[in-house]
């Protein structure tokens, strides 16, 4: 990472099934060795077993997994006099959207047996009810940025 400027934010394009900037990223977080059309079948074969089960859009399944997922505040370590702390700092937006998604595909990856359609079916939904490995991955993250709140002071913002 550059230290003197900031490099531009790339615009990604929507995906063409549900016209989503959410839905494409994450095709692309998805993708593995460039295999995109294989990263898109996965996604919409889950979004097809989300329809089934829960009779609901799948898009607004998606956007509440991630909505429920993103985290809020995280800790970074400071480094003060000699010691190191770790300090809670607010999580930009761009950041808590790549956190969620990325949570959200290892905790898939991670679930046992089945297609990793049906994997990511089924976390996706644990995510939109406020449960499964993403969401606990969150509530850890807040609740060590909640233990570590007497070091607050030390934030650069």
């Amino acid at each position: 990472m550059p230290r003197r400027y900031r490099p531009e934010k790339r615009v990604v394009d929507p995906d063409l099934r549900y016209n989503s900037v959410n839905v494409s990223m994450f095709v692309n977080r998805l993708m593995r060795s460039g295999k995109k059309s294989t990263a898109q079948r996965i996604l919409y074969d889950s979004f097809d077993i989300i329809e089934g089960r829960l009779k609901r859009p799948p898009l607004e399944v998606f956007d509440q997994a991630l909505h429920n997922i993103m985290p809020h505040i995280e800790v970074k370590p400071r480094r003060v006099g000699g010691a190191t702390y770790q300090v809670p700092m607010p999580v930009e937006p761009e950041r808590q959207i790549s956190l969620g998604m990325r949570w959200l595909l290892t905790a898939a990856r991670n679930r046992g047996g089945r297609s990793m359609a049906e994997k990511l079916a089924a976390e996706l939904m644990d995510a939109a009810n406020n449960q499964g490995a993403a969401v606990k991955r969150r509530d850890d993250t807040h609740r060590m940025a909640e233990a570590n709140r007497a070091f607050s002071h030390f934030s650069r913002f």
